[in-house]
């Protein structure tokens, strides 16, 4: 019998991948979804999966009393949703990315990870995917010695693919904190867009543990396969002493040593496979963070805050023309100086 009560907020496209999970999930079941502003949305997502449709989020909080929350909504919906899911006492939650769209939501958030007992987990869930994790053990196995440098990029923005990647970067690092970003952004059609960021970005990122990192996102970024769909061109790579490794999420990975070279390629299907099957492991992981305080998921809110908090040093730096020192304390008002760079570019 599975332990774990679950349900879902936000009833979209990105909702199916987070329920489709559960086939390989042992230790929780789905019972409710809730979406106030589409009914129809609402009741083919629960007639999908035999669950109970709710119009009213806290309402279903209230009858069903989950164990866990997907959040899969709009990221702008963030700062009312995560609240309530603390005031009701849910144990743990997953947060679709990216964890906010500007200084006042960082702020509030960085003042609900402090007081709440709700254990959030950000939805990086390509930490749990096996390409990724064969990178992650050749890195952390010492053959390829000391990281060098990273180098990481995607074809969407900052907000829609690069709280991604440099998920990816970090994962590759140890976790090493960044303390440093030095960037420029351009483009300014974005801003107002469901991810709100500029539409291109061209960053160098210092590591805490010495390591360099290039992260560049939109038309700065270099496009890996013969396709048209901007989506499709994400990748993080960690060049070492003796070798390095590669992982695109649509084109495969590559691990390069002196005892030989690994090539992988993706097949469509295989994508989705392990899409739902990172998706099923991150759960699990939440699972595990339940039952054991000093068992956190790799992608908890705190990292997911300093991530975002980088981003922030970014756009300083671009209107400043000068290197951020991170954790970096943004003014107020740092979203409308921005636009009005952007406005002008």
């Amino acid at each position: 019998m599975p332990k774990y009560r679950t349900a879902i907020i936000g009833c979209g496209s990105r909702a199916y991948s987070h329920a489709n999970a559960y086939q390989q999930v042992s230790r929780g079941e789905l019972v409710a979804c809730a979406n106030r502003s589409n009914a129809a949305r609402r009741e083919k997502f629960a007639e999908t999966f035999g669950i109970t449709g709710y119009a009213d989020a806290e309402e279903m909080l209230r009858i069903e009393k989950p164990d866990l929350v997907h959040l899969v909504a709009m990221p702008d919906q963030w700062r009312a949703l995560m609240p309530m899911v603390s005031e009701f006492g849910v144990p743990a939650c997953i947060v679709e990315k990216p964890i906010a769209c500007g200084v006042e939501d960082w702020r509030l958030l960085r003042e609900l990870e402090k007081r709440t007992a709700t254990k959030f987990g950000i939805g990086k869930q390509y930490r749990w995917h096996p390409g990724l994790i064969n990178c992650q053990k050749m890195v952390q196995s010492g053959m390829l010695g000391e990281i060098r440098l990273l180098d990481f990029s995607c074809g969407m923005n900052l907000s829609a693919q690069g709280t991604h990647i440099i998920d990816w970067a970090m994962s590759l690092n140890d976790d090493s904190p960044i303390i440093r970003v030095f960037g420029t952004v351009s483009g300014a059609e974005s801003l107002d867009s469901t991810y709100p960021a500029p539409d291109a970005s061209s960053c160098e990122v210092v590591f805490e543990n010495g390591v360099y990192g290039f992260w560049n996102t939109g038309f700065t970024a270099p496009r890996i396969m013969d396709d048209d769909a901007i989506y499709k061109h994400c990748r993080v790579a960690a060049y070492c002493e003796r070798g390095h490794v590669l992982f695109e999420e649509f084109g495969g990975w590559e691990i390069f040593s002196k005892t030989g070279t690994k090539i992988h390629q993706t097949t469509p299907d295989e994508w989705r496979e392990n899409n739902d099957l990172a998706q099923a492991r991150l759960t699990e992981a939440m699972f595990d963070w339940i039952e054991d305080d000093a068992n956190p998921v790799e992608t908890h809110l705190k990292l997911a805050l300093h991530q975002f908090n980088a981003i922030l040093g970014i756009y300083a730096s671009a209107i400043s023309h000068q290197p951020i020192d991170i954790p970096f304390d943004p003014p107020t008002d740092l979203d409308s100086q921005l636009r009005e760079v952007l406005s002008r570019s």
